[in-house]
C-alpha cells in the first residue's frame, strides 16, 4: 500500500521447502511418464524437420545445377547432349525427393511443408524449364507428380532413418507437389525464360524471343486470373513476372523495328542496355 513491489505467491514460501517439493516429484508417476513421452515425439519431430531441410537444401542446389547447364543450350553445339545430362542431373533430384517421400510415411505433409516447399519451387522450376526447351509448352502439375512415384526398385539408399514406422514401409513412395508450389516455381520459371531470350538474342536466334514472348504473356494472363485471391507469395512474384514480360516485349520491339538495321552480333548489346534502363524506371 506504501508503493512498495508487490509480492508473488510463492515468495511466501520459503526455498527449502520449494526444494524439497521437487525431490519429492516422483519420476515413475503417470504425469512425468506422460510428459516424458511428449519429449520424446516432439525431439523425434524435431529432428525429422531438420532432416528435411538439410535434404530440401540438397534439391535446391542440384536443381539450380541443372537450371545453369540447360541455359548452355543455346550456344551448344550438341544440344541432346545438353538434354541428356540435364535428364541425368533430374533424375539426382528425384532420388533426393525419394528421401523426402520415404520420411513423410504416415506423416502430414503440411506438417513439414516449410522445411521441403524451397526444394520443390526449385524443383519445378527446373524440370519445367527443360519441358519448355523440349515442347515449347509448360508442364502441368500432374504431369510433375507422375515422375514422383517411386518404386522399391530404385536402388537408391537412404540414410537418417530413425522412425520406427519405416520398418513397415510400403513398396510405393510419392509425394505430391503442392498447386502453391507449382506456382511459385512457374513464377520463377519466367524469369529463367527473360534469361534465355537475351542468349538468344546474342547467338544471333530472332525467332525464339517472339516464342517467349507469346508464352510469358499467357502465364501473366493466367496470373492476373489468381490476383489477390491467391498465398501472398504469388501476389508478390506477379511484380517480378511483369518484369520479366517488359524486357522480352522490349526485346521484340528492337528486334522488330530496328533489327535489319542492327548486325546480329550487337543485338545483345542493345537489348542488354534497354533492359538496364526499365530497370531504371522501374526503381523510379
Amino acid at each position: 500500500g506504501s508503493g512498495g513491489f508487490r509480492k508473488r505467491k510463492h515468495d511466501n514460501f520459503p526455498h527449502g521447502q520449494r526444494r524439497e517439493e521437487k525431490e519429492n516429484v516422483n519420476p515413475s508417476s503417470t504425469l512425468m511418464m506422460s510428459f516424458k513421452s511428449f519429449q520424446m515425439e516432439l525431439d523425434t519431430r524435431h529432428d525429422k524437420y531438420e532432416r528435411l531441410v538439410k535434404v530440401s537444401r540438397d534439391i535446391t542446389i542440384e536443381s539450380k545445377r541443372t537450371i545453369f547447364l540447360l541455359h548452355r543450350f543455346t550456344s551448344a553445339p550438341n544440344k541432346e547432349e545438353i538434354l541428356n545430362e540435364s535428364e541425368v542431373k533430374l533424375d539426382a533430384v528425384r532420388r533426393k525427393i525419394k528421401q523426402v517421400a520415404q520420411e513423410l510415411v504416415g506423416e502430414d505433409m503440411y506438417q513439414f511443408h516449410r522445411a521441403i516447399s524451397p526444394g520443390l519451387q526449385e524443383y519445378v522450376e527446373a524440370v519445367s524449364f527443360q519441358y519448355f526447351i523440349k515442347t515449347r509448352s509448360l508442364i502441368s502439375v500432374e504431369e510433375i507428380n507422375k515422375q514422383l512415384i517411386f518404386t522399391e526398385e530404385d536402388r537408391e539408399e537412404t540414410t537418417n532413418m530413425t522412425s520406427s514406422s519405416h520398418d513397415k514401409q510400403p513398396h510405393t513412395w510419392s509425394l505430391k507437389v503442392t498447386p502453391v508450389d507449382y506456382l511459385l516455381g512457374v513464377a520463377d520459371l519466367t524469369g529463367e525464360l527473360m534469361r534465355l531470350c537475351i542468349s538468344s538474342v546474342g547467338n544471333g536466334d530472332i525467332d525464339t524471343p517472339f516464342e517467349l514472348s507469346q508464352f510469358l504473356r499467357q502465364i501473366y494472363d493466367g496470373f492476373t486470373f489468381i490476383g489477390n485471391t491467391g498465398p501472398y507469395e504469388v501476389s508478390k512474384k506477379l511484380y517480378t513476372l511483369k518484369q520479366s514480360l517488359a524486357k522480352v516485349e522490349n526485346a521484340c520491339y528492337t528486334l522488330k523495328v530496328r533489327g535489319s538495321e542492327i548486325p546480329k552480333h550487337m543485338l545483345a548489346d542493345v537489348f542488354s542496355s534497354k533492359t538496364d534502363l526499365i530497370d531504371q524506371e522501374e526503381s523510379l
